[in-house]
């Protein structure tokens, strides 16, 4: 008898046709052996060949391209996890990530950033427009519910606002280490030309940022610190960690901490000011 640990892409390809009903996808459901669909039926919906298909469940397929992957993921009606779980079987590796703008966060993500009180923290895409963020977040960097959508974008506001660059202490470092891992992650993306259009528009709001993406450089955003100065409560440092929202490896969620109880004591005046202005 075969092992299914001896082709554990084949073993997963046949588990998940055979969880499919037939009549929910057009094909007739009588006179029927095995439960779900044929091999041919999986075939016709990824448009492959049958014998190919037939091949890629017995162990001797190739390894199937990215493309046909996907078109494999529809086929067989895989959710995100379970995508991601044919792709890391079949090539070892995730699928690309897909960059989805303006998409909307689950109103769980939102609970979990109001809950962290002094701990300015946002969800970005990878072309790094902000999706979410907490009270702290409006309060130490940008209140973006005052902007329109297409300005929520953490290089537009580096770049293109004097007050958040007149909060950033060390601008230049900072702003160069932010180009060097947007481009990264944006390429991680696979979104050219969404890339290509923020790009050229940053080029023009600022020669500084034009300068900074012709160095080529790259690294991951990461973790690390950032000296904030504001106006009424002085000088703070944040120390900073990001993470892929599971489930969402289109987004990335940031959060920055407070390095010292004086820097939180800091964040709550600005936090507390904030609310008495808007009262």
């Amino acid at each position: 008898m075969a092992n299914p640990d001896d082709n554990p892409l084949g073993t997963y390809l046949k588990d998940r046709r055979a969880r499919l009903d037939p009549a929910d996808l057009g094909f007739p459901a009588t006179r029927r052996r095995t439960p779900g669909l044929r091999r041919e039926e999986v075939a016709q919906r990824a448009n492959v060949s049958a014998t190919w298909y037939t091949w890629l469940e017995q162990g001797r397929g190739g390894a199937p391209s990215a493309d046909v992957l996907d078109r494999l993921s529809r086929a067989l009606a895989l959710n995100p996890a379970e995508r991601e779980h044919l792709f890391l079987l079949a090539q070892h590796r995730p699928p690309e990530v897909r960059y989805q703008s303006f998409e909307p966060i689950t109103p769980q993500l939102q609970r979990v950033l109001d809950s962290m009180e002094y701990s300015p923290a946002i969800v970005r895409t990878p072309l790094w427009d902000v999706v979410a963020w907490n009270e702290a977040a409006a309060a130490v960097m940008t209140d973006y519910a005052a902007l329109p959508p297409e300005e929520r974008n953490v290089l537009k506001q580096v770049f293109g606002n004097p007050t958040v660059r007149a909060h950033m202490v060390n601008w230049k470092r900072d702003a160069r280490a932010a180009v060097a891992a947007f481009r990264t992650e944006a390429t991680r993306a696979s979104a050219p030309q969404a890339i290509q259009e923020l790009v050229d528009e940053l080029c023009l709001l600022s020669p500084e940022f034009e300068a900074m993406w012709r160095d080529y450089a790259v690294q991951n955003f990461g973790e690390g610190k950032k000296h904030f100065r504001h106006e009424t409560a002085g000088d703070f440092m944040l120390e900073y960690s990001s993470f892929t929202v599971d489930g969402r490896p289109d987004l990335g969620l940031v959060i920055f901490n407070p390095a010292t109880a004086a820097d939180a004591e800091r964040i709550r005046m600005l936090i507390e000011s904030r609310r008495a202005a808007v009262r």
